[in-house]
């Protein structure tokens, strides 16, 4: 199977999960509601693992969240955050009938993922929150880093269509090509506001756009 491919995993895709696993699990749920991309299966769940791997517990804010998936695997993954919550200017008619699906399995989630259609300056963060985001495009990865940063909230962030005519490349274009140029540099400007960065990658296999930065206030998780 294609982890990287962009069609719909529908219920004629459940006998290639039918492991007893979480992910299996979870995967069997997704292809039940019929609404979401096999590449958002596999990104969601990598950045979800690596992310409960760092940090535990607070609410989950899930920003530019599409259908809400990642919110949901990082509850599932860390029962200790009683909420999450899933904010995007547009998100998807279908994303209700994913979390109905996924619920369904999980009652425990029931009424603790909550769905909010509004600008992403606009949410209130606080401290003990844990802001996360999947691939939101180009200066949308700037801007959630920013609103963490300005609440000192634990962050994770997996960048995505990088737009070098307005990125800060931080003069470092002349080493390394541009995407990366602008991710060393989003980690750097993260260490000078007194955050303890981790780097790491998900499979090139479910994307090429595959930097994974998260940040804590350094001494945060000690």
């Amino acid at each position: 199977m294609d982890h990287s491919s962009r069609s719909r995993l529908t219920a004629r895709h459940i006998p290639r999960f039918p492991a007893d696993t979480l992910f299996d699990k979870i995967a069997r749920a997704v292809c039940r509601a019929g609404c979401l991309p096999r590449k958002e299966l596999y990104e969601a769940w990598e950045v979800a693992r690596r992310v409960r791997r760092r940090f535990r517990g607070g609410r989950v804010i899930d920003m530019a969240c599409g259908h809400g998936l990642l919110a949901h695997i990082l509850l599932l993954l860390d029962d200790s955050s009683k909420q999450a919550l899933a904010v995007d200017h547009n998100i998807p008619p279908s994303a209700a009938k994913l979390a109905k699906t996924i619920e369904a399995d999980w009652p425990r989630l029931n009424n603790r993922v909550h769905f909010l259609k509004e600008d992403l300056k606009k949410v209130d963060l606080y401290r003990n929150d844990l802001i996360v985001s999947a691939h939101a495009c180009g200066e949308l990865t700037d801007l959630i880093l920013e609103r963490a940063a300005s609440v000192g909230a634990r962050v994770a962030v997996l960048p995505c269509c990088h737009d070098l005519k307005t990125a800060d490349q931080g003069g470092l274009e002349g080493w390394l090509d541009g995407p990366l140029a602008v991710d060393v540099t989003r980690a750097v400007k993260l260490r000078s506001k007194g955050y303890k960065i981790y780097t790491q990658q998900i499979p090139k296999e479910i994307t090429p756009m595959n930097r994974l930065l998260m940040a804590e206030k350094d001494g945060s998780g000690e």
